[in-house]
């Protein structure tokens, strides 16, 4: 793999450098894993793989604190993994098992955790980006510190409700980062050939969302504009936007061949800027990691990763009678209880 000038000086520890290492090597072992499952059709539906983007959500996530809330689209198995959700449950989920996340019921796009604060992959295009709005205006409301990340992709970049958003979070500066994960084809369609201007983040301007450009396959460069994003926030500056340039190595789903573009550009981005390779290559040139011990780290991942699918193809198909249950919330909304008290 080629040397890159950050390579030179990690802004990191050594025991950082392992973790992204193994964080990384997690959601690129699972989605490959996944991938492998849907073939022996015991993934049905719509499966989009995070392979190649796993430095956008490793790097943003070590940015967050306990509370920080996280929103996505469709491609969120790595977002889920990055947030610490189980592996056996997402990949139960996957399977539409009982074991899942949304207990067989929302599959690949549709998983949720209020424990780690993960609001969903959304299935819509950019539906996803007002709901991210609205978490955050929450959070404002309570005065509880928190900030939201709103993941959406190039092309979602070119919905209108994500400028509405843009307006109003602006007007009422909301701590929100809406991080734009340009994997440069949206669903097959390049940048260049749906998008009028060369950098999209540009696009808060005219409502006075600062931004700036993330290399997103460098995650050292995605943690540092991460930490300077959740700053703004905090300091109730209002919202930011990070448009992390990334690349997805499979198609837009399992079902997409990727005709429109050639495998030499794959390979390339693949042996030229890899964004695990990169952190191995930052362990074995500092010294801070033998290749014995990143063979075992892989060797612990693949374990995990293998459990997770064995949990999957034991766990039961959900009972026909989960087809009533998770229809109305159970807790009462805030405000509700005063007048039966009254």
């Amino acid at each position: 793999m080629a040397a890159r000038k950050a390579a030179e000086k990690p802004n990191v520890s050594a025991d950082d450098l392992k973790q992204f290492y193994r964080d990384m090597l997690l959601i690129r072992r699972f989605e490959e894993k996944a991938g492998q499952l849907y073939g022996m059709g015991l993934i049905g539906g719509f499966c989009h793989l995070y392979i190649g983007q796993e430095a956008v959500v490793v790097g943003l996530e070590s940015a967050a604190e306990e509370g920080d809330k996280r929103i996505t689209t469709y491609r969120d198995h790595g977002h889920m993994l990055a947030c610490g959700m189980n592996p056996d449950g997402v990949m139960a989920e996957l399977t539409g098992r009982e074991g899942g996340y949304s207990k067989g019921k929302g599959g690949s796009m549709h998983m949720f955790s209020r424990e780690k604060h993960f609001y969903g992959g959304h299935g819509i295009v950019g539906a996803n980006v007002p709901l991210g709005a609205g978490l955050a205006f929450a959070d404002k409301y309570l005065e509880n510190d928190r900030v939201t990340f709103t993941y959406f992709g190039d092309g979602a970049a070119n919905q209108g409700q994500v400028y509405e958003t843009f307006n109003m979070a602006s007007l009422w500066k909301l701590p929100v980062i809406f991080v734009i994960e340009n994997n440069q084809y949206a669903m097959g369609t390049s940048q260049k050939r749906s998008t009028s201007t060369e950098d999209i983040y540009t696009r808060g301007a005219p409502f006075g969302i600062p931004g700036e450009l993330v290399d997103g396959m460098d995650v050292l460069a995605v943690k540092e504009a991460g930490e300077k994003a959740v700053a703004h926030c905090r300091e109730g500056k209002g919202p930011y936007i990070l448009e992390v340039k990334t690349y997805r190595y499979r198609g837009h789903s399992m079902s997409d061949p990727a005709k429109y573009r050639t495998r030499e550009e794959v390979q390339k981005m693949r042996d030229e800027k890899d964004p695990i390779e990169h952190v191995r290559d930052l362990l074995i040139s500092g010294k801070h990691a033998s290749e014995d011990d990143l063979k075992a780290i892989d060797k612990e991942i693949k374990e995990i990763v293998n459990a997770s699918a064995e949990f999957a193809k034991e766990s039961p198909e959900p009972d026909p009678s989960e087809l009533w249950t998770d229809i109305y919330a159970d807790d009462i909304p805030q405000g509700a209880a005063v007048e039966e008290d009254a």
